[in-house]
């Protein structure tokens, strides 16, 4: 839809330029969108939500291994120790220190597997030690156990890879959906300091304007003054706006250059840059429907997810203090094979079986409701984070159907203000000249140049208000309107 633009955006120009603090490099010119990438690309903030993915990335990957096998290497080397040791008799109980003098080398290869049906852990090993004793006599020993399996459980215990399983994929899939939001709320800001920027440069040359007929109208009324067609009364009205208009642009000058700074800041440019930013006050024809933007918000959003996630959390909450209440039991079990001699290969030439199986019981007996307490405590607050989700859905619903009937209704308001500017500008214009000819008094014209100037204004903050109303629906939906498409991001390369 193309907007009426004002007359007095004629003298503002498709291009507006200044300098600005960056890199010395030629001209820049940028338009909305342009500025909206460089943003996307330099800004702090944008850096920051790369990096903060690629640690919600790796602590995703961290839960991805924990599921995969490891192979691992240890070793104890050159172990010597020369000591007193304490021994006692068997037969007569009697107390005496014996020298003790030897090395020890032993190394483990052992291979592990989480079950996360289960929650327990298997393992298969394979160890070899070696024994020199020098004193009392010099020996060697061999020990060896080639293979060896074994397996822990938990009985009716907390299974934390059972929960891992349902919220862990779902956090990862809410990091990329927030990282997308985040991008779009740099997006936003973006545009909030461009057309801070355009406002400023707008105020500015309007100020500009506005010294120059205040000059112009002094200096002819300097020359009625000396004619007699107007009083000392008169001349001092026109050279007091004058004095007004001179100091107001004095003000906006500080302003532009205060915009200017935050907006080069923010897209990463740095000192002596020429920046010419293209100023379209086009806007889309885009009509939202609620329902469309609430199922594509649900959809798309990491909103909905989370909302999930904390339902499922609520629930492990609960089960992790139902685990910990009655009779906790434990198995371990062990199988292998293992030898010993005094050469290593006759180590493995008459090997032994061993095998190792036990449960380990634990029992409250008296706990005084302690257990029970944090079982009631777990869903008592389990119970509490359901009605804040349930409002929180509520909340959501409410608020966005806000956000598409100000963006709805913001498109009419931009047309009424542009309306609206164009006749303050035309209505100022002829006011100058009815001023010229003596039939209108400085009062009434500097009435009609305030209503001129907060015309302006608001047309210009109006159409920042739209752009502002759909980045937020960007955000929110995760949805380019204007080109009908998805939002996404190439995660591959934010994590290389």
């Amino acid at each position: 839809m193309k907007l009426p633009s004002p007359k007095i955006l004629l003298y503002m120009g498709l291009m507006v330029h200044s300098v600005c603090p960056a890199q010395v490099v030629g001209p820049r010119t940028l338009n909305m969108q342009q500025v909206v990438q460089l943003a996307q690309e330099n800004s702090i903030s944008a850096m920051s939500n790369r990096n903060t993915f690629a640690a919600q990335y790796w602590s995703y990957r961290s839960y991805r291994a924990e599921l995969l096998p490891s192979l691992n290497l240890s070793a104890n080397l050159a172990q010597f120790n020369r000591s007193l040791v304490q021994l006692q008799d068997y037969q007569t109980g009697a107390l005496s220190y014996r020298a003790n003098y030897n090395m020890s080398n032993d190394a483990t290869l052992y291979f592990s597997q989480n079950v996360p049906w289960t929650g327990g852990t298997v393992s298969l090993s394979t160890s070899l030690q070696r024994l020199d004793q020098y004193s009392p006599a010099r020996l060697t020993t061999y020990y060896a156990q080639p293979v060896y399996l074994s397996y822990m459980q938990s009985l009716w215990g907390y299974n934390r890879f059972k929960w891992n399983k349902q919220t862990e994929p779902k956090q990862y899939e809410v990091a990329k959906r927030q990282y997308i939001e985040n991008m779009e709320q740099v997006s936003q800001t973006a545009v909030m300091y461009f057309w801070n920027y355009v406002s400023a440069r707008e105020n500015y040359e309007r100020a500009v304007k506005s010294f120059e007929d205040s000059k112009r109208l002094f200096e002819a009324g300097q020359t009625r003054f000396a004619m007699g067609t107007i009083t000392r009364d008169q001349l001092m009205q026109i050279e007091v706006s004058m004095l007004n208009d001179s100091l107001s642009l004095s003000s906006v000058q500080v302003n532009l250059r205060s915009a200017l700074n935050r907006l080069c800041s923010y897209i990463g440019y740095n000192e002596d840059t020429e920046l010419n930013l293209q100023i379209d006050y086009d806007i889309p024809d885009i009509t939202l429907d609620y329902d469309d933007v609430l199922e594509r918000a649900l959809e798309n959003s990491s909103f909905r997810l989370s909302q999930e996630i904390s339902y499922i959390e609520t629930d492990r909450s609960i089960a992790q203090a139902k685990s910990n209440r009655g009779i906790s039991a434990s198995v371990n079990a062990r199988f292998g094979m293992s030898g010993s001699a005094d050469r290593l290969g006759d180590t493995f030439v008459q090997l032994k079986d061993q095998e190792v199986v036990g449960i380990s019981l634990s029992i409250p007996i008296v706990d005084w409701g302690l257990a029970r307490g944090r079982v009631r405590m777990a869903e008592a607050q389990a119970q509490t984070t359901r009605n804040r989700l349930e409002q929180s859905m509520i909340d959501y619903r409410q608020d966005l159907l806000t956000q598409v009937m100000q963006f709805n209704n913001q498109r009419s308001q931009c047309e009424i203000a542009a309306r609206a500017a164009q006749l303050a500008e035309d209505s100022y214009q002829l006011a100058l000249q009815n001023f010229g000819s003596g039939s209108m008094t400085m009062t009434q014209l500097d009435q009609l140049k305030q209503k001129r100037d907060n015309a302006l204004s608001s047309y210009v903050s109006n159409v920042a208000n739209f752009w502002n109303y759909y980045f937020g629906i960007r955000k929110t939906t995760l949805y380019d309107y204007e080109n009908g498409i998805d939002i996404s991001a190439e995660f591959d390369k934010i994590v290389k």
